[in-house]
């Protein structure tokens, strides 16, 4: 009923090549996590011997996981590749399994097929130290590799590619380099440069992918010169003779516990034969809400639905003097948990979250800042934008029902700017009561409250002409005006606000600080338009002072404790303020009442 490929392991640990055995599963063990996740080893039969040095690809886990590799299970192994472990002194040869096809269900078999010699399982216990020990890709391991053209890699291609046997990344080892590697780039750095007390140079790295793994490769100097024209992204390549060491974790996400470096021995062709097998990205998602659990610095890769989006806004660099654009957009996943992930330079003044789209992050590095959580992408990240795979239809399908509406539950808590309204919801009672501000405690908080008054005293002042400069200027009555900041005298001046409003809600009030853009809004008009209307109209500009009363928004508002004659007192800032969105209001007023009707959806 069920045939397996009798006698078939024993001619692939002898080196044979065995086109798509067919055999039975009987166990399998998770090993100890290495650096590149978890691994599992297979216990196989071919109905008369069973195996145990039998290792699945990474990318195979979740049919462990999902149970589709059961006990009793038929399978047909349609790709592998050999390895070489050290057994107690004694190399052994390993099976990496790379594709599997499962013809039979475990439950609808039942039993252990064939007659398995038992003496082929007594070395179990010594299989599991030294397949453990070594994990495959740590250990001292030799892909059986017989590939003459490794040495002479364009000329075989000129040749029609005859006899280049490309080897699996998860077979590379860095105990030997007679191999090459057929593979897809995912990723291309831009070069950098570098500059110390040892010297300076240059770099750029790209990241390989093949059906068996990926593996990040970085090119120095004269290699840097030689190969960044010619790699393209998504484009596939034979690469061979470069060097392997152990992966940096710091700067490498990628699930392998080795990276390549190029040398002047290095060869690298263009592929131009058929490469479906080869996948052209792959991603290890993680929800948004394991990011409170992980550790800074860390990389990981995420999928959300853009929520928010912030304008650019332009940083200096404070040891560089640089100017910086960044942007801050606010994702969603389907357990409608929001984080910020910032974007900076190209990327951030190209990027249009108008359309909500949907993003994957491959390597976005975890922040943390006022004892929230962020994103950001670094040189090594990759970001595309609504991918065409299954989890990026599911979330834009939730989006549009159901996410779009809701309140998220914000992961990030971020300065103002740009309409960005993460953070808690509170009253300013609960604001007092829970000593936001002070030491060791939040400083920022979301509040619906309405404007009670604006001193119009000191609300303008005149200040400096000059971009980015905003210090208020003297007036030197002789038409001039100095700046002290610059040393400079102008001819003119730029009016700015500086409100200081009292804001109140059903709990209390708050003195706060509004600055030109935040005043602005609340006044209905420009700190020039207000200037001008002063120097005209004194009872006109009052008016309108007065006419900013009573009208509600959301708030986002800072606190921080400041010193003054030994006496220490809180100062508010606005740092956003918005038109009150009701349907965005009234489901956080209904999730609060839920909340403390302990009530659940």
């Amino acid at each position: 009923m069920y045939r397996l490929t009798e006698g078939a392991l024993n001619r692939i640990m002898k080196g044979e090549e065995v086109d798509e055995p067919v055999f039975q599963i009987l166990g399998h063990k998770k090993l100890a996590s290495s650096a590149s996740g978890d691994r599992y080893r297979l216990l196989v039969s071919d109905g008369i011997l069973s195996n145990s040095f039998t290792m699945l690809a990474t990318q195979l886990n979740d049919l462990i996981t999902n149970n589709t590799l059961s006990e009793h299970s038929i399978v047909k192994i349609k790709r592998y590749a050999i390895s070489t472990v050290n057994n107690g002194g004694t190399q052994r040869n390993v099976m990496v399994i790379l594709s599997i096809e499962v013809l039979v269900s475990g439950h609808e078999v039942g039993r252990v097929l064939g007659n398995v010699n038992a003496n082929s399982t007594r070395t179990e216990e010594a299989a599991s130290t030294a397949v453990r020990s070594t994990n495959l890709q740590n250990a001292k391991q030799m892909p059986r590799i017989n590939n003459p053209a490794v040495n002479h890699l364009n000329e075989s291609l000129l040749n029609g590619g005859n006899g280049i046997n490309a080897t699996p990344i998860a077979a590379l080892s860095p105990y030997q380099n007679r191999w090459v590697i057929k593979v897809r780039v995912t990723n291309k750095s831009p070069i950098r440069t570098w500059s110390n007390s040892r010297g300076e140079g240059k770099l750029f790295s790209i990241d390989l992918l093949d059906e068996s793994g990926e593996i990040r490769c970085t090119a120095f100097r004269d290699q840097c010169d030689k190969f960044y024209d010619m790699i393209e992204i998504g484009k596939v390549y034979y690469i061979s003779r470069c060097q392997l060491k152990p992966a940096n974790k710091q700067f490498n996400n990628l699930k392998n516990d080795y990276e390549m470096t190029l040398t002047s021995d290095s060869e690298i062709a263009i592929c131009n034969e058929e490469i479906e097998g080869i996948p052209t990205l792959q991603f290890d998602f993680v929800p948004i809400n394991t990011v409170e659990a992980k550790s800074k610095d860390e990389l990981i890769d995420v999928l959300g639905i853009v929520k928010t989006c912030s304008d650019i806004q332009t940083l200096t660099a404070r040891t560089t003097g640089r100017e910086l654009k960044k942007r801050d957009i606010g994702i969603v996943d389907e357990n409608n948990d929001l984080i910020t992930v910032t974007l900076w330079g190209t990327q951030a003044m190209d990027f249009d979250g108008s359309t909500n789209p949907v993003i994957a992050i491959k390597g976005a590095k975890i922040g943390e800042f006022n004892g929230g959580k962020n994103l950001s992408l670094v040189a090594s990240s990759m970001l595309q934008v609504d991918p065409d795979i299954p989890q990026a239809h599911r979330l834009r399908g939730w989006f549009k029902t159901v996410g779009a509406t809701e309140e998220s539950r914000s992961l990030s808590r971020t300065l103002g700017g740009g309409g960005n309204l993460n953070g808690p919801w509170l009253t300013f009672k609960e604001v007092e009561e829970n000593r936001f501000g002070h030491q060791d405690m939040p400083n920022m908080f979301i509040a619906k409250a309405t404007v009670n008054l604006i001193r119009a005293e000191n609300a303008l002042y005149k200040s400096c002409p000059s971009e980015g400069c905003k210090k208020k200027v003297i007036d030197q009555s002789n038409g001039m005006y100095k700046c002290e900041k610059c040393s400079r005298d102008y001819p003119n001046f730029t009016y700015r606000l500086l409100a200081s409003t009292n804001l109140v809600d059903w709990t209390g009030n708050q003195w706060a600080t509004a600055f030109n853009e935040e005043a602005e809004v609340l006044l209905s008009a420009s700190a020039q338009e207000l200037g001008e209307l002063k120097e005209k109209d004194g009872d006109a500009y009052m008016e309108t002072i007065g006419a900013a009363a009573f009208k509600s928004y959301i708030f986002k508002l800072r606190l921080r404790l400041e010193n003054f004659n030994d006496e220490s007192r809180l100062k508010a800032t606005i740092a956003s303020v918005q038109p009150i969105n009701y349907k965005i209001f009234t489901d956080h007023l209904l999730s609060r009442i839920k909340e403390l009707s302990n009530i659940k959806n």
